[in-house]
């Protein structure tokens, strides 16, 4: 199963100059997935997320985000 990277248009610098990249791959068949690479200086840390996992991840990072 290749994929195909069609959209590669978000990166962030991280607090500690630690940075995440964001891409969307599409797979055969038509499987979406968000690609997450966090970079830290040598190393590289991929994980790859279907859009319910994507979801779940969103709202916990904002509701985090949103605690005083």
């Amino acid at each position: 199963m290749g994929g195909e990277i069609i959209n590669n248009d978000s990166e962030f610098i991280l607090p500690f100059g630690r940075r995440v990249k964001f891409q969307q791959l599409e797979y055969d068949g038509g499987l979406k997935m968000l690609r997450l690479t966090f970079r830290e200086a040598k190393r590289f840390t991929t994980i790859d997320l279907d859009k319910n996992s994507a979801a779940k991840l969103g709202e916990k990072l904002a509701s985090w985000a949103k605690e005083k």
